[in-house]
């Protein structure tokens, strides 16, 4: 029995550490993911992110409003980046439409997202050219909550977090060492995707700082 006790416990060390009882379906396979999103898209998440706590805490609210709507239009340039793809007609290539235009085609997912930030181009446009009272402080304060929402959920959409499985405790109790495990239970390590800023570009024809007369 000895023996067999034994040989169970190498086969236990050898196939890693269970996946935790609790944890989701995802925590089944104790592998690391990469990111889904091409370097271009990653360094649109990385300036939108930047320019969203950017405008977290400038004071003027048109100044808070512009910075925060182009954190959205970095945010939906990103999804561009990542899932569009070149027009294949001379003419629509020569057609330069806003991001907001071409989100929805993209990711019909997000049309709800693109229109609300398409309503708000107008409001940009004044508050950029230093229109009094174009934008109020509720405005500004609204549309930075939205923006964060926003860029969650193209961060999930685009960025694949790795998820390790938490080991299972032994008998004796969490934290008991042993002899198939001498040092512990070790928490699984937090590694997250980085941002490798290579490139800006998109292949959608949509230009992400372009806004149409009529966008609102």
């Amino acid at each position: 029995m000895a023996h067999s006790s034994a040989a169970a416990a190498r086969r236990r060390r050898a196939a890693g550490p269970a996946p935790s009882l609790t944890g989701p379906a995802s925590d089944v396979h104790p592998v690391l993911r990469r990111a889904t999103a091409p370097p271009a898209a990653l360094d649109l998440l990385a300036q939108a992110r930047s320019g969203l706590e950017e405008a977290a805490v400038l004071e003027a609210p048109n100044e808070r409003y512009a910075t925060a709507h182009l954190a959205a239009l970095r945010t939906a340039a990103a999804v561009l980046a990542a899932r569009g793809r070149p027009e294949t007609t001379p003419r629509a290539r020569a057609r330069i439409r806003s991001a907001w235009e071409v989100l929805p085609e993209i990711a019909p997912e997000l049309s709800d997202w693109s229109a609300l930030f398409a309503s708000g181009a107008r409001r940009r446009a004044r508050a950029e050219a230093g229109i009094q009272g174009a934008a109020g402080r509720r405005d500004a304060d609204d549309l930075i909550r939205d923006v964060a929402m926003f860029l969650r959920l193209v961060e999930r959409m685009l960025v694949l977090q790795p998820v390790l499985p938490q080991p299972r405790p032994d008998s004796d109790g969490p934290g008991a060492a042993g002899p198939d495990r001498p040092d512990g239970p070790r928490p699984a390590d937090d590694a997250r995707p980085g941002s490798d800023r290579t490139g800006t570009g998109t292949d959608s024809g949509a230009d992400p700082d372009r806004e149409l007369p009529d966008a609102g």
